[in-house]
């Protein structure tokens, strides 16, 4: 072994990727990692050592909970100091939830985790698998004076690696299925691999890698429409035990004006509930207070999700939660960047 080759660690939890087609019968079946090098000899070539862990019963990431979540952390964990980088291969429908949720599982993390999938099958003749595969490992392995070069989680995807908590999938039939709106992306594979050192999260040195094991699923997602009205909140609203709302506003963070609407919010508000503000648009941040349909909802002291995927706020509210962090520092704390998700 040469000195800068690296150990990367594969973790399949299920997905498109991790599958091939028998071509008696037309269907899919699952890929055996332990014959990684028959299906994919490219790998190879490159300078590293390639191990594999996969899940006992791989699921479709339609599927994934967070249970999951931190089975995947718990295996980093457990294998962290045996290996220079980790590549999750994963369902793309619910990858970007994934990514979001171990940017925040994973505190003080100083190795690589990149997450890839495909949109066709491994064996498939046009298949988007080797490529997002064998990038993403090449990835994981980067290294620079004996460290890594990434030291997030990422998700890699169609010649391109953004940061994982800023990732939304915006295509399902098309190989450039995600996108990071909000924040450039980290890296692109073209004839040459460039990284744009410019927009990695600065790593905080000396810090011990620190997993976190608790998610609290008390959490709701409500997208706002013309028509909404006051049942369909308050049922909502008075869902037992919850203790988050992610509320999905328009343009900028705005809102209906109505007198129901507003007195829904501010009562739940005022018994506990952490009402979070982010945007239906793809792109674009929340400025409360900008319009006046939003200056209510800033008065009543409603969480300013920013620049923040609906991904990432779901999966940050359910680590502040499993944290205990108090109801009285939630909003400041929240609207403070802890992974790199907002700005």
């Amino acid at each position: 072994m040469s000195a800068e080759q690296r150990n990367i660690l594969l973790l399949y939890t299920g997905g498109t990727i991790g599958m091939v087609k028998d071509y008696d019968t037309g269907a899919l079946r699952s890929f055996n990692f332990n014959k990684l090098l028959k299906h994919v000899p490219e790998l190879n070539q490159l300078d590293c050592s390639i191990e594999s862990i996969s899940f006992e019963n791989p699921i479709d990431s339609s599927n994934m909970n967070p249970r999951e979540w931190i089975k995947i952390a718990t295996i980093i964990e457990e294998n962290y100091l045996d290996y220079d980088g980790f590549v999750v291969l994963h369902g793309s429908d619910t990858m970007s939830y994934t990514a979001s949720a171990l940017s925040f599982l994973l505190e003080n993390l100083d190795k690589p985790v990149i997450l890839t999938g495909s949109q066709l099958p491994i064996g498939d003749l046009r298949t988007d698998a080797k490529e997002n595969l064998i990038t993403s490992i090449q990835i994981a392995a980067l290294s620079a004076k004996g460290l890594p070069v990434i030291r997030e989680v990422g998700l890699y995807f169609e010649y391109k690696l953004y940061r994982g908590n800023r990732t939304t999938k915006i295509n399902a039939e098309n190989f450039r299925a995600f996108a990071s709106l909000n924040y450039p992306h980290l890296a692109e594979s073209g004839v040459h691999l460039n990284v744009f050192f410019e927009y990695l999260l600065p790593v905080k040195r000396n810090k011990n890698l620190k997993v976190h094991k608790k998610m609290d699923e008390n959490v709701a997602l409500l997208k706002l429409f013309p028509g909404i009205n006051r049942s369909v909140l308050e049922s909502v609203l008075q869902t037992k035990g919850l203790k988050a709302l992610i509320l999905e506003t328009y343009g900028s963070g705005n809102g209906p004006t109505a007198e129901w609407f507003l007195d829904c919010l501010k009562k739940s508000i005022e018994r506990g509930l952490h009402v979070i503000n982010v945007t239906q648009c793809s792109g674009g941040s929340v400025i409360m207070g900008k319009y006046e349909t939003s200056s209510h909802l800033k008065k009543m002291q409603v969480v300013n999700g920013k620049d923040i995927t609906t991904e990432a706020a779901i999966s940050k509210a359910m680590y502040m939660l499993g944290s205990g962090v108090s109801s009285k520092h939630f909003k400041t704390v929240f609207e403070t960047s802890l992974r790199g998700e907002m700005r």
